[in-house]
């Protein structure tokens, strides 16, 4: 059987960014996290926080470490796989994801180096700004990316002249039709994320009746947040459903299973999607609920997928089951944000086993949502690598064989399964320590003084010389 070099390259694509994403989605919101921890401690001195502050920040500096590693692999696959595309887009692409680095990464790297290693070599104001500073620069990096990102979604502010791509409007180009709505969604999915992963640490914690006190005040911080941030993510969803729609109906319909154009159309809560006779088997839905939430009317007209040939459409069984598998995880978040409201009388959010035992299972829900999210996006995109403009099968680097891309495929797995299994291990053992313990009062009043300087010491046998 002859391998398929388009195929490959993109499961391969594929694997490299779904295993970047996650980093990123998280450390984003912990980053923010960090600095408010770095802020109260600032502004009342209590040292709680600051235990706080320096646990996560451990936490952040792993996976920040393997995100770069993850993400610096990346753009070598636009030239080794995707050298057309890359040569075609590189007048707007190039300077785009150069700016990432130049606005984002270098201010990320320095002040995460004084975050570090600067505590109580500073002042603590400069700690804090720090802290800022790094938390400002996870959201640069992401504004950069997701407006590439979005611009080969929704292609904006260029004309191409002898198959390239030439910028004929930066604002447009940058700020692209998708663009905003990507990126407040992708942003609370960052604070999400984050506050999942903390609520969920600090359950642990509280079950094991490890630092009792300072894993409350976070679980308590983080649950606020989530009560927000969960039901603005669904109104933003929402908006992100209805932007998509107006520029890729394909991938709405594909999302919906719709395969013919019509009115008062059900939302399927189940369906086996068949592309190859374009229908779905075994459909459970309810009536006209999808033309409900897309048109805001009982019978608005949803597109279907039968509007364009074929090989346009994208594979609708990933697309379709991949977005229920998102929603129905955003749903649950949304149950347990709402659940910690109503757990607060008496405390009760710290203590239910039940509750603090879910929270746990929840931490690693936001990471499947963004995976879920992605495959979306981007398997939704197909066959297109620019929207309506460039195919997979034109952007592949004309002489890549299979051969060559199941190769590299098969080395990244390798690679990255290395440097997954060294951040877990490392992971682990931060968790395993915990915060540092927090020092004892009444010790460090009778701890000895430093011995004095010579200087000083000769100048005190003086004094009792003379005396």
């Amino acid at each position: 059987m002859e391998l398929d070099p388009i195929l490959l390259s993109r499961i391969q694509f594929a694997f490299v960014v779904s295993f970047h994403a996650i980093f990123p989605v998280f450390t984003i919101g912990l980053a923010s996290y960090i600095a408010v921890l770095e802020g109260l401690f600032y502004k009342t001195g209590n040292k709680d926080w600051e235990r706080l502050s320096k646990f996560w920040l451990q936490v952040f500096a792993v996976v920040f470490g393997m995100g770069v590693v993850s993400g610096i692999v990346m753009s070598f696959q636009f030239g080794t796989n995707w050298s057309n595309f890359s040569y075609a887009t590189a007048n707007f692409l190039g300077p785009v994801l150069s700016y990432e680095v130049l606005t984002a990464f270098f201010l990320e790297a320095a002040f995460l180096g004084v975050l570090l290693f600067g505590r109580d070599k500073v002042p603590q104001g400069v700690h804090f700004f720090s802290a800022m500073m790094v938390a400002i620069g996870t959201f640069i990096s992401s504004f950069w990316i997701l407006s590439a990102n979005s611009w080969m979604h929704t292609p904006a502010g260029v004309e191409i002249r002898e198959g390239l791509f030439y910028v004929t409007s930066w604002s447009e180009a940058i700020f692209n039709p998708s663009f905003w709505v990507r990126f407040f969604h992708m942003g609370l999915a960052s604070f999400l994320t984050g506050g999942f992963v903390v609520a969920g640490v600090s359950a642990w914690y509280l079950l094991c009746k490890r630092d009792v006190e300072i894993h409350k005040k976070a679980l308590s911080m983080t649950l606020w947040l989530l009560l927000f941030i969960a039901p603005a993510q669904v109104v933003m969803g929402d908006i992100h459903g209805l932007n998509t729609l107006e520029h890729q109906p394909m991938k709405v319909a594909a999302m919906e299973g719709n395969w013919e154009t019509s009115r008062g159309v059900p939302l399927l809560l189940f369906a086996i999607p068949d592309k190859e006779n374009q229908t779905n088997h075994f459909e459970v839905g309810i009536p006209k609920l999808a033309s409900l939430i897309l048109k805001h009317d009982w019978d608005g007209e949803v597109p279907g997928l039968n509007e364009v040939p074929v090989e346009e459409q994208p594979v609708v069984g990933i697309v379709f089951w991949a977005f229920r598998i998102m929603v129905a995880v955003g749903m649950l978040m949304v149950v347990f944000a709402v659940a910690g409201l109503f757990m607060r009388k008496g405390g009760r959010y710290a203590t239910s086993p039940w509750f603090l035992n879910g929270l746990r299972l929840m931490a690693v829900t936001p990471f499947i949502a963004v995976l879920a999210g992605w495959l979306v996006t981007e398997t939704g995109r197909a066959p297109w690598l620019v929207y309506e403009v460039m195919t997979h099968a034109e952007g592949v680097t004309p002489s890549l064989t299979g051969g060559m891309a199941l190769f590299t495929l098969i080395g990244y797995i390798l690679v990255y399964s290395l440097v997954f299994a060294a951040g877990i291990y490392y992971l682990m053992r931060v968790l395993r320590v915990g915060a540092e313990p927090e020092a004892d009062k009444k010790d460090h009043l009778q701890r000895p003084k430093r011995p004095l300087s010579g200087a000083d010491a000769a100048w005190e046998e003086g004094v009792e010389n003379h005396e």
